[in-house]
């Protein structure tokens, strides 16, 4: 009975997900649309003698392209340099490393990662599933070609074999096997110690493989009733047999200086009971073989290089979300150490080009992965992925038994995966002239705020103030939670009365905690200023203090996160993940690393409720006539929601956050971020918290402000407070400030820091003011010595002189070369002491 229980369970919850699957799409995941539309003749414009197999079938006044009509592959040569770009390796049949798929997939320009109904992973490759079976097509478009692929074939399903055997099992079928037999079960299934079964491995069960498991099975007269059986010994329902074809076109076109490939939405199409988790186009374009000398670049936090041909085989490829994790798929707290990608760029430097890839649609979906030979192949390569479906596991529980069942997306991403590939000559093939080119994309495509600083006379110091928190107090032992003020308005001035006196200027300043709650702020569907730290009287009076004292004040506001119930019906408003519970943020412990599931947690407000909070925000602080706001998640943040009344996928949600970030920029409000996505560039003044180093992950070799040289000059930056920073050195402090160009950064209270021991805001354990007052004085008026006269100006040139030595050079020529060794270097007959630094310049 407890089986027959399950199966009606199971089969009814996958009858509910598969309805909802299918229903949200079914114009294209219809079985009979499954079909390729017939591809023109080719016709060759030009041919090129070193690609004597390839058609040139377009041509721009730089760019050159080639496609190969029975692989699919394609070449782009620049005209400038002679350069050829492949999207699959030439000489890859040469590979000494790769071997079976790993020596397969070099021939593939797409990858799919598919589920089936068990919420398993497969993956098939354009070259194994598609090329191999001719089921591949071609069509002329305006200044390029569109490659149709199907992927598999509609015989001899995988699902006709057991999904999981027992090992007597195991062991009983293949006693009747010959030696063929045998050799393709072992090839076909993968044991399982810890279950003690052997579970169908579709990974290796494709082609000749399939064939010879089926014959296999075959051979000893195994039955659908002995199929039946076998699904049922394991609890589990017997799986849909019918086609498993998927469809999917690369378009590639020649803009400008430019290949631009593009994955039309429209295109993906997959079986109902077989959703496509991911999309890797081109994982090897541009690969760099085991001879060749250079770099991947990639952007994680500021930016990061990996070295051609390391040899870190034994530390984990890598692999990053751009924009950070989807928080309404997460359920663990990445340590804090790890930075997020906060641009959707990637590239390659060789020694006489190099290439930038921009992710133009899609970022949201997307993943930056890399690789260096050995591993796999023997290749170094760098490339996108795109999220199609995601997937999460709801718990059963009955009768003291759990069974984990697969809950799939209901829509697949509401975008076209669109990347653009730029072609850089001999003199720009550095991670510098990467920077260049992404920052005169962005300037050209109006994706960066373009207005050139004002003439300042220092460079910022930044300070962050924090006003009220939530404490709990007793009354007759009875505990209740009420709202403490940490730094009033009135204290705030005395604090910035201080700094001016000490010669600290050009203040921009940063205010949270300060209405609706303090730091618990409720959502802000309305404006009041907390009354602990002076109400709305002071918070009038203390803008007037800031205008009078030329201070740029930016009051801080959150719209992504309710970190307060208040007001906030969790039911209705929370963003939901895929197992439809509300999202919540759990703090994080920081002697554990991991979230504190015992606190309080945050909710991800639903996209769809954003713009409408930050319209009444908007209209709560427009009496008050501010001149700024700090927005702390809007620019940094992007959630899916899943609530199945209304999915929204990260991309619609990144559109979402584009348009509540304009109604800031339509009222003329200067928008300070706290951290920035590309999405919100075009929007920003000024980012706290900005990264100053990559992720440290083992098989990443350098650590470069990729970041800063992109926005320098047209957006003002600083990283995290250098009081709650991991620097355990201010010398180091002043040196990395220097180095990226970055302004000081201090975040204060005005009360003692024990008032926030065993609080929510544990993570706030130095902030007392005067504590740090008179190293924030020396701090600055070092960094300022030299930054000010760069103040406005590009990091236009970034080198690494010799170990832990690094020049920076800015726009107006001043250059600045820091040594963070504990001992003292000589770099071109000048010497840098231990810990220092010297600059130079036209100007010096």
């Amino acid at each position: 009975m407890q089986i027959k229980k399950w199966l009606l369970l199971i089969g009814m919850l996958f009858i509910t997900a598969g309805c909802s699957l299918a229903a949200s799409s079914t114009g294209d995941r219809q079985q009979e649309s499954f079909e390729l539309a017939e591809g023109e003749s080719l016709s060759s414009l030009f041919m090129e003698k070193k690609l004597p197999d390839m058609k040139g079938i377009a041509e721009s006044d730089s760019l050159r392209l080639f496609v190969g009509e029975e692989t699919g592959d394609v070449a782009v040569m620049d005209k400038s340099t002679g350069k050829t770009y492949y999207t699959n390796p030439p000489e890859r049949t040469l590979d000494k490393v790769a071997s079976g798929i790993n020596a397969e997939v070099l021939s593939a320009q797409l990858n799919l990662d598919y589920y089936n109904q068990y919420g398993q992973l497969s993956n098939i490759n354009s070259f194994t599933d598609s090329v191999a079976y001719e089921q591949i097509s071609m069509q002329s478009i305006e200044k390029g070609i569109r490659v149709n692929y199907k992927f598999g074939n509609d015989k001899n399903p995988a699902e006709d074999l057991p999904m999981m055997l027992s090992y007597e099992r195991y062991k009983e079928i293949t006693s009747q096997m010959d030696k063929t037999g045998q050799r393709a079960l072992m090839i076909g299934y993968k044991e399982d110690k810890e279950k003690k079964v052997y579970i169908r491995n579709d990974d290796a069960l494709k082609g000749l493989q399939l064939d010879r498991a089926l014959q296999a099975f075959e051979s000893i007269g195994y039955t659908e009733e002995d199929l039946l059986i076998d699904t049922e010994e394991h609890n589990i329902t017997k799986e849909e047999t019918g086609t498993r074809a998927f469809l999917v076109s690369i378009e590639y076109v020649l803009d400008k200086d430019s290949l631009v490939v593009r994955i039309p939405k429209d295109s993906i199409q997959f079986p109902e009971n077989y959703p496509i988790n991911k999309i890797t186009p081109l994982s090897f374009f541009g690969a760099a073989g085991v001879k060749e000398e250079g770099s991947i670049f990639i952007p994680d936090g500021s930016g990061a290089l990996i070295h051609f041909n390391s040899g870190k085989i034994n530390y984990p490829a890598y692999k990053q979300d751009v924009y950070g994790v989807d928080q309404t798929m997460e359920t663990t707290n990445p340590g804090n150490d790890e930075q997020n990608i906060r641009l959707p760029v990637f590239g390659m430097i060789y020694e006489e080009a190099a290439f930038l890839g921009v992710i133009e649609e899609g970022a949201a979906a997307a993943t930056i992965n890399a690789d260096i030979s050995g591993r796999l192949n023997s290749y170094n390569y760098v490339h996108p992925s795109f999220y199609v479906v995601k997937k999460d596991e709801v718990i059963l529980d009955a009768n003291g038994q759990r069974r984990s069942l697969p809950k799939f997306q209901q829509e697949k991403m509401s975008s076209d995966f669109v990347i653009r590939y730029k072609f850089l000559p001999s003199e720009q093939a550095s991670y510098q002239g990467l920077a260049h080119a992404y920052q005169s994309y962005l300037l050209e495509h109006n994706k960066l705020l373009s207005t050139k600083f004002q003439e300042q006379e220092n460079s910022p110091f930044y300070l962050d103030l924090v006003g009220g928190i939530t404490l709990q107090k007793h009354i007759l032992g009875v505990p209740y939670n009420a709202l403490e003020s940490l730094t009033t308005f009135k204290q705030a001035e005395e604090m910035i009365d201080n700094l001016e006196d000490k010669n600290i200027r050009n203040i921009k300043l940063n205010y949270s905690g300060w209405f609706n709650g303090g730091l618990d702020q409720k959502i802000p569907d309305n404006v009041k200023v907390d009354k602990v730290i002076g109400g709305s009287k002071s918070f009038k009076d203390f803008i007037k203090y800031t205008d009078e004292k030329n201070i740029e004040f930016y009051p801080g506001v959150s719209l992504t996160q309710a970190h307060s119930t208040k007001g906030f019906n969790k039911k209705n408003e929370a963003a939901r993940n895929l197992r439809e519970i509300p999202a919540a943020l759990y703090p994080r412990d920081l002697a554990l690393d991991k979230r504190d599931v015992e606190k309080k947690p945050s909710y991800l407000v639903k996209p769809d409720s954003v713009k409408e909070y930050t319209a009444s925000f908007l209209n709560g602080v427009e009496s008050y006539a501010l001149q700024g706001i700090a927005l702390e998640d809007l620019t940094n943040m992007v959630n899916s929601d899943f609530n199945k009344k209304r999915n929204i996928d990260r991309i619609e949600s990144e559109q979402i956050m584009i348009e509540s970030i304009s109604l800031l920029k339509d009222l003329d409000y200067k928008i300070m971020a706290n951290d920035a996505n590309a999405y919100a560039l075009p929007y920003v003044s000024l980012i706290k918290n900005a990264p100053m180093s990559n992720s440290g992950f083992k098989i990443e070799d350098e650590s470069i402000p990729f970041y800063q040289m992109v926005l320098r000059g047209y957006v003002d930056y600083t990283g995290s407070p250098y009081n709650l920073s991991p620097y355990t050195n201010d010398r180091q402090y002043v040196l990395k400030c220097l180095e990226y160009g970055a302004g000081v950064h201090f975040k204060w209270i005005y009360k003692p820091n024990y008032l926030l021991k065993d609080t929510e805001h544990n993570n706030l354990f130095a902030v007392n003011y005067e504590l740090w007052l008179d190293q924030s004085i020396e701090l600055y008026q070092e960094v300022n010595d030299f930054l000010k006269e760069v103040q406005g100006e590009g990091l236009i040139k970034h080198e690494k002189l010799a170990d832990n030595v690094y020049q920076s050079t800015y726009s107006n020529g001043l250059y600045v070369i820091v040594n963070y060794n504990a001992e003292e270097v000589e770099i071109d007959g000048k010497t840098i002491k231990p810990e220092g630094y010297i600059i130079g310049g036209d100007q010096i």
